[in-house]
């Protein structure tokens, strides 16, 4: 959850800290105070688009800071993210977040202690917090949003089953599109293959070798330069190990050895010390006689060979041939030669290959068409327990004869769509299926089914968004739910029933609400109040958590506008009490 929020320099924001409660938390005060400045506090700490326009003047930039304390399986992976970023938790397991914005408009971020990518911080947010508004209501009517609802109630097996299908839709529609591009260009792919032909032809004709331009050079240098290379090898040998040209009366490298490890050995029964340098010195004449043998069989391999130099010549020729036309070196050019081998049959336009792509896009298409009637299928399936379900709730929130309907829907492709058949049918297909999903609304017995945008009020499309997220909540999803003013519109019992509903989600999750309801209010297990200071030159606003006659006081605030009314005091004391009591049920 989220144990702690500050925010600093944000709106009317000028310092102000929010702890908040694992349960329900209420963020209540009076328009224009800064109620909406929570929400946006959040969401620039979980990677939320920056603006400028919301720094104040002084001190010049916004800070947002948080503290995460997460348990299970989700606190272990944020926690394991965290450290594979180089990021640290802090010794109680929490995590800090920050979040700077500067009214320049430069934005940083930082996860545990290291400055890290905004991206970061979204990543983060996904899993932990779901943030639902006005905006999110708006987001509700498309219906690309319908459809991602439907498949997120549907549950994990249902996930996979799209994942399979997207991913056949993919390479079917890479083949699809390879195989077009082939015949539509086949003259041109022709014309540049057979540029990478001839080229392959002349260097398989030279077959070059990985390093062999090297070994060559170093070979030419060895026979240009062989009667220095012998003159040499040969002194070197007779100095360590004497030879058939050498004086009989010149003492070599092998027998100095000989004679210093002798005498030393003499001495040695005297001195033990020069046992150990004698034993070094026999070391020593062991690798002088392995170097001799060395520099023996080199003179042996050593030949100035005419024709084979001539050779060398002739094969460098070939090989700068080839390094002039298609590479810097010969293993660049080998490289060349794989890669146009790869991108030759990237080119192959033949009648026989047209005909196996062309094969193979039927087999996807099939695959696709089969996998696009499941998941059809599975989405009918999950709309009847997702239709029910919501239309519970909603009987909960004071819409009784109410009832959600999700319609699952397919259309026929028009001409510049991809299409497959399912079930003998024509379809249009798309990454996410061949269907279309909506949310209708059966406002009361007798009344047509009417897409979202069109049957439901204000009032009702906040309800039904909070009873979505209620039957989300079931199925999981982030720990952290945030609801800003969805209660807009409702009042009365409806409003009794939300705030019911989120107290009952605040059992299994922590609940941020701004709201202007009192009777929403009242089900808080911790309620805070953005209170506005004009006593100065610049407008500031604050937070402060308010308890028992505080609360009653803003309960009344709220109900009349008059926080210190008797009677409204009364009213509010009756509401918390209420309250109260459907928390315990």
């Amino acid at each position: 959850m989220l144990e702690e929020l500050r925010i600093t320099g944000l709106g009317v924001i000028d310092d102000t800290t929010l702890r908040l409660t694992s349960g329900m938390n209420v963020i209540t005060g009076e328009t224009g105070a800064g109620k909406t400045m929570v929400v946006t506090g959040l969401g620039l700490l979980f990677g939320g688009r920056a603006d400028a326009g919301r720094v104040r003047a002084d001190p010049g930039r916004a800070v947002v800071e948080g503290r995460l304390k997460l348990r299970g399986t989700l606190g272990d992976a944020v926690r394991t993210r965290v450290t594979d970023a180089g990021g640290e938790a802090d010794d109680d397991g929490s995590i800090l977040l920050s979040r700077t914005v500067t009214a320049e408009g430069r934005s940083r971020a930082h996860v545990g202690g290291r400055s890290m990518p905004v991206s970061t911080l979204s990543e983060l947010g996904e899993q932990i917090l779901a943030v639902h508004g006005q905006s999110d209501q708006l987001r509700l009517l498309r219906p690309s949003e319908q459809r991602s609802a439907l498949d997120r109630f549907a549950g994990p097996g249902h996930e996979k089953l799209i994942d399979s299908y997207r991913e056949a839709f993919g390479r079917w529609r890479a083949v699809v599109e390879d195989l077009a591009d082939r015949r539509r260009n086949a003259r041109q792919r022709s014309q540049e293959a057979d540029l990478l032909k001839l080229g392959l032809d002349e260097i398989t004709r030279v077959d070059p070798q990985p390093g062999e331009d090297e070994d060559l050079r170093n070979e030419v240098q060895r026979l240009e330069h062989a009667e220095g290379l012998r003159v040499a090898a040969t002194l070197a040998s007779q100095a360590l190990a004497g030879g058939v040209e050498a004086a009989d009366d010149t003492p070599d490298a092998t027998q100095l050895l000989g004679l210093a490890r002798r005498t030393l050995e003499g001495q040695s029964a005297v001195d033990s010390s020069l046992g150990d340098l004698a034993a070094r010195i026999e070391e020593a004449a062991t690798l002088v006689g392995d170097v001799a043998s060395e520099l023996s069989a080199y003179l042996s391999s050593l030949d100035a060979d005419p024709a084979r130099l001539e050779a060398i010549y002739e094969r460098r020729a070939a090989l700068r041939a080839l390094t002039r036309k298609y590479a810097d070196d010969v293993d660049g050019v080998i490289v060349w030669a794989e890669n146009a081998r790869t991108k030759l049959s990237q080119l192959d336009s033949s009648d026989e290959l047209l005909e196996e792509l062309d094969k193979e896009r039927q087999r996807l298409e099939a695959t696709v068409g089969e996998l696009a009637g499941r998941l059809t299928a599975a989405r009918r399936e999950a709309a009847g327990r997702f239709s029910e379900a919501v239309s519970v709730e909603l009987a909960g929130l004071a819409m009784p004869h109410s009832r959600v309907e999700v319609a699952v829907l397919t259309r026929a492709p028009s001409r510049d769509e991809p299409a497959v058949t399912v079930e003998g049918e024509t379809l249009a297909a798309g990454p996410d299926g061949a269907d279309e999903v909506e949310l209708r609304l059966h406002a009361h017995p007798g009344a047509p089914a009417l897409p979202l945008q069109k049957g439901a009020s204000g009032g009702e499309l906040s309800r039904v968004m909070l009873a979505i997220e209620v039957v989300f909540a079931g199925a999981g999803g982030p720990p952290t739910l945030v609801f800003d003013e969805v209660d807009s519109g409702v009042g009365g019992t409806a409003a009794v029933e939300i705030g019911r509903r989120l107290a009952r989600l605040a059992r299994t999750h922590q609940v941020l609400v701004v709201t202007h309801l009192p009777q929403v209010a009242a089900f808080a297990d911790r309620h805070l109040v953005v209170a506005k200071d004009t006593g100065g030159a610049i407008t500031t606003s604050g937070v402060r958590i308010v308890e028992e006659t505080e609360r009653a006081r803003e309960l009344s605030r709220m109900l009349a506008g008059l926080p210190d009314s008797d009677l409204g005091i009364a009213h509010a004391e009756e509401l918390l009490s209420v309250a109260a009591r459907e928390k315990r049920a």
